[in-house]
């Protein structure tokens, strides 16, 4: 029995394999070189996070867009204006209003709206004073 056609069939399947093995190793290289790539960018965003995180304190803070309503702007030139809170009557008086109910109650909602909005803040019941 001539068994040389086998062992010829036998070093091609070798053959074969082993050419799998090498490409599967530089497959393997490669992706490891992708891989330490990926993650030293993980790493780098990681620390741009950290470090953004760490100056938005220190960024000045963007102010509240204000209603749309021509009285905004100038209750709070009233108020860069005053030393100390103020009442919605006085709000109207500076804003040249009649001191109708109707005028002090709207300027009160506005006031009110503000602090919402973080721009003033309410001192006491009725008294308001732009926030520090």
């Amino acid at each position: 029995m001539n068994i040389q056609p086998l062992l010829d069939a036998l070093d091609l399947q070798e053959d074969a394999a082993r050419a799998q093995a090498n490409d599967l190793r530089t497959q393997i290289g490669e992706l490891q070189t992708r891989l330490r790539e990926a993650e030293s960018h993980l790493e780098y965003l990681a620390i741009t996070r950290k470090t953004v995180t760490g100056l938005a304190d220190r960024l000045p803070a963007v102010p509240p867009a204000l209603p749309e309503h021509p009285d905004y702007p100038r209750i709070l030139a009233v108020f860069n204006e005053a030393t100390g809170p103020l009442r919605a009557k006085d709000i109207c008086e500076a804003l040249d209003h009649s001191l109708l109910p109707k005028n002090i109650e709207g300027t009160r909602a506005k006031l009110k709206r503000l602090v919402k909005l973080g721009i003033l803040t309410e001192v006491d019941t009725g008294s308001f004073a732009r926030k520090q």
